[in-house]
C-alpha cells in the first residue's frame, strides 16, 4: 500500500485540497472538548503551508443529514485550527458554494481555508460526482489525511480524487503512519505476534479474528465478547452481555482457532452495574445467576501480561471490561501495563482502546494509538480501502 505522501510533490504556488478528521467532540455548550484530532493533523498542514502551497482543508463534524445546522458547524474547530497554527485560518460558510469558491480562488501562499461540514451536502454521504468535481476542481492537488474514514466511500474520500483525473492524490504524514503500522508491520510482523481484542460484541470481530488467526501467533480475548465464547464452551455467564445467535459462530471460531484462541480463566463480576455493587472473583464459566461479568479477573491478567511480555509485535483492540469504572479497569490497566512495557511494536487499534490508553497514561509509551476506531478495524480485518487505492502509488 505504498502510497505517495505529500512530502512528495511540490506544493509552493498550488491549491492543495486536503481532506482531514476534524470530527471532534463537543461539549454540552458547542465548544471542543478534545482538540486531539486536530493536532494530529498538524504535521501535514504545516507541511504545506511553510512550503508555500495554498490549503483548502475539508471535513465533517457530527451526524447532520445532508442539511445545515448551527450546532455541527466547522466554524468553531477552524479557530482552534487558528490558535494551534498560530497563524489566521479562513473560513467558508459553505462547501461549493459562492463563498467557497471565491475564497479558494482568492487564497495567497501559506494561507489555510477551512470549508463548512461537508456532511451539510447531502452528496457527501452518497459519493456524488457532481458534488466531488465541484470540489476537486477548487485545486491543483489532492491529499487524504483522514484515516478515520479511510474505510468510507464518501465523495471527499473516492469521488474527489477520482475526479482529480492526472493531477496530484497524496496521503498525508497520518494516513502514511497508519497504513504503516496497521497495514505493512502485520503485513510481516515481527514475532512472536499477539493480538489483544476486547469489547463487547463478537459480531464487531468477527472478521478481524477470523483474519488474525491466520497470521498472528496467539489472540488474547477479553471484554463482554469473551462471555459469549464462554456460553459457546457450556459455560454459565448469569446476567452477563452476550449474544446469543453468536453463539455458533464462536464454536466455529473456537474450532478454528486452536490453542491460538486464549480465553480468560477468571472473571471479575458484580451483582449491579455500578462500582458499588457486591464483587466476586470466579472461574470463567462459573458467573452465578444475579451476577455479571464486568472485567477479566486477575489470574487472567497476570496471564495475558506474561504473554504480552514475550512479543515482539502486539496488536490491541477493545478493553478489557468496564474501564471507565473502579474496580473494573484493573484488567484493562494490567493489559495498558503490560503492552507499554514491552519492547516490541506496540499498535493501539483506535476506538475504547485508544481512550483508554489515553485515561490511563500509557500512550507515550507504545508505538502507535491509531485515529480510527472503524477504520481500523477494517484494516485488521485485511479490507481493501478503495479511499486509498484512488491515490497515487510510489514509482
Amino acid at each position: 500500500m505504498a502510497k505517495k505522501s505529500i512530502c512528495d510533490i511540490d506544493v509552493a504556488g498550488k491549491s492543495i485540497l486536503m481532506r482531514v478528521d476534524f470530527n471532534v467532540p463537543l461539549d454540552d455548550d458547542g465548544s471542543i472538548a478534545d482538540d486531539r484530532r486536530i493536532r494530529m493533523a498538524l504535521p501535514s498542514i504545516e507541511s504545506v503551508i511553510e512550503r508555500g502551497g495554498r490549503l483548502i482543508l475539508m471535513s465533517h463534524l457530527g451526524r447532520p443529514k445532508g442539511e445545515p445546522n448551527e450546532t455541527d458547524s466547522l466554524r468553531p474547530v477552524a479557530e482552534v485550527l487558528q490558535s494551534l497554527l498560530g497563524r489566521d485560518v479562513l473560513f467558508a460558510s459553505d462547501i461549493v458554494g459562492e463563498d467557497a469558491v471565491a475564497k479558494a480562488a482568492a487564497l495567497h501562499n501559506g494561507q489555510v481555508l477551512v470549508l463548512e461540514n461537508l456532511r451539510f451536502q447531502a452528496g457527501e454521504k452518497s459519493g456524488d460526482p457532481s458534488f466531488a468535481k465541484r470540489l476537486a476542481d477548487m485545486a491543483d492537488a489532492y491529499c487524504n489525511d483522514a484515516f478515520g474514514t479511510c474505510h468510507r466511500k464518501d465523495a471527499s474520500m473516492l469521488a474527489v480524487p477520482l475526479a482529480m483525473a492526472d493531477k496530484p492524490k497524496v496521503v498525508g504524514y497520518l494516513v502514511a503512519k497508519e497504513i504503516q503500522y496497521l497495514s505493512d508491520v502485520i503485513a510481516s510482523p515481527e514475532r512472536p505476534f499477539v493480538a489483544i481484542l476486547g469489547g463487547a460484541k463478537v459480531s464487531d470481530k468477527i472478521n478481524v479474528i477470523s483474519n488474525l488467526l491466520d497470521i498472528c501467533d496467539k489472540i488474547l480475548i477479553g471484554g463482554a465478547m469473551a462471555y459469549t465464547f464462554s456460553l459457546a464452551r457450556g459455560g454459565q455467564v448469569g446476567n452477563s452481555l452476550v449474544e446469543k445467535e453468536k453463539v455458533a459462530l464462536a464454536v466455529e471460531l473456537l474450532a478454528k482457532g486452536g490453542d491460538k484462541l486464549v480465553l480468560p480463566v477468571d472473571t471479575h463480576c458484580g451483582d449491579d452495574f455500578s462500582a458499588n455493587c457486591t464483587k466476586r472473583v470466579v472461574k470463567s464459566g462459573e458467573i452465578p445467576e444475579g451476577f455479571e461479568g464486568l472485567d477479566i479477573g486477575p489470574q487472567t491478567a497476570r496471564e495475558f501480561a506474561a504473554l504480552i511480555a514475550t512479543t515482539k509485535t502486539v496488536v490491541w483492540n477493545g478493553p478489557m471490561g468496564v474501564f471507565e469504572m473502579p474496580p473494573f479497569d484493573e484488567g484493562t490497566r494490567a493489559v495498558a501495563q503490560a503492552v507499554a512495557d514491552s519492547e516490541g511494536v506496540s499498535i493501539i487499534g483506535g476506538g475504547d482502546s485508544a481512550a483508554a490508553i489515553q485515561q490511563l497514561g500509557f500512550a507515550e509509551q507504545v508505538t502507535h494509538v491509531s485515529t480510527g476506531g472503524g477504520a481500523s478495524l477494517a484494516m485488521l480485518e485485511g479490507r481493501e480501502f478503495a479511499a486509498v487505492n484512488a491515490l497515487d502509488d510510489q514509482a
